[in-house]
């Protein structure tokens, strides 16, 4: 079996941005000590939570450099250097490493796509040009595909692929997964919404939206999982499952950035195309915090 990246929940952490568009660095190393303080097991920078999309170049490098540096192995730092571009995925992994990331999040490729065998060929050339382990992310209701079970399979025998995080919703095919892969390969949720039901199918834990504002709860969350205790870690599921949803009710990162811009923390807006949140949605948000006793303006 390869070693495992982290087990828990590993935060998909938010990139504050100031009222220029900048980065607020400043803000996103108090959002790493505020994660790292409250048990969350590791920092996944540059993700879809973290709008890279939307950053230059120079910003994807800086950001990931910075979390390396403030987080200073106190807990593993996961870099997103996926990309459509193979070349460029390769380019940017391979400096992920050099600064120091203890693992990459590789998104299967977007809008151009590809075949499952262009897959095995994108993943496989970008994993020979590192020495560090490879979460692969899919997640097709963004990226239009998904990684087959069996090209998964045949994946998971790279020494360098270690995990997949799976964000497609589909529990049948976690099980498949699990099944054809066992040991091979970690499997992480995508979905906060279905942290019990993966860990319950062998799961290590979650890459997750939900602890940039309850990282404790969700840390565990996964801890009850990994102690074999799925009761209470099913009624903890339950109990922050209309936060969840609420977190989803636009596209994210707009509803998280929201209750953290609500929480006093340091977020920001978000870049275009992702706009300033519905007030109708705001209040869905608000209320569903003040549920789980957040501190957070009274809806009335």
């Amino acid at each position: 079996m390869k070693n495992t990246i982290f087990t828990g929940a590993a935060v998909a952490i938010t990139t504050p941005f100031n009222l220029d568009g900048s980065i607020d660095y400043e803000g996103l190393g108090k959002n790493i000590d505020y994660q790292i303080e409250n048990g969350t097991d590791a920092i996944v920078i540059c993700g879809t939570t973290g709008e890279s999309s939307t950053m230059s170049d120079e910003e994807h490098r800086e950001c990931i450099r910075f979390a390396v540096e403030h987080t200073n192995h106190r807990i593993p730092v996961i870099a997103g250097t996926g990309s459509n571009d193979t070349r460029y995925a390769i380019e940017l992994s391979v400096e992920a490493q050099n600064l120091g990331a203890d693992g990459l999040l590789l998104v299967t490729p977007y809008y151009n796509k590809t075949t499952q065998k262009g897959l095995i060929d994108h993943f496989t050339i970008i994993a020979n040009s590192v020495n560090i382990p490879i979460i692969l992310y899919n997640i097709p209701g963004r990226t239009g595909m998904n990684i087959a079970v069996e090209t998964l399979e045949l994946l998971a025998h790279h020494k360098n692929i270690a995990a997949v995080k799976e964000a497609s919703g589909n529990i049948s095919y976690t099980a498949q997964v699990a099944a054809a892969c066992g040991d091979l390969i970690d499997i992480y949720s995508g979905n906060d919404d279905m942290i019990v039901p993966i860990m319950s199918l062998g799961g290590k834990g979650v890459i997750s939206v939900l602890s940039n504002i309850l990282p404790k709860e969700t840390h565990e969350i996964c801890q009850l999982c990994l102690d074999n205790n799925f009761q209470k870690a099913g009624e903890l599921q339950i109990k922050y499952l209309d936060l969840i949803n609420s977190l989803f009710c636009e596209v994210n990162p707009i509803p998280v950035k929201e209750a953290m811009n609500q929480l006093g923390m340091p977020a920001g807006a978000c870049r275009m195309p992702l706009t300033k949140m519905s007030a109708e949605n705001v209040a869905r948000l608000l209320a569903s915090m003040q549920r789980v006793g957040m501190p957070v303006p009274v809806v009335e």
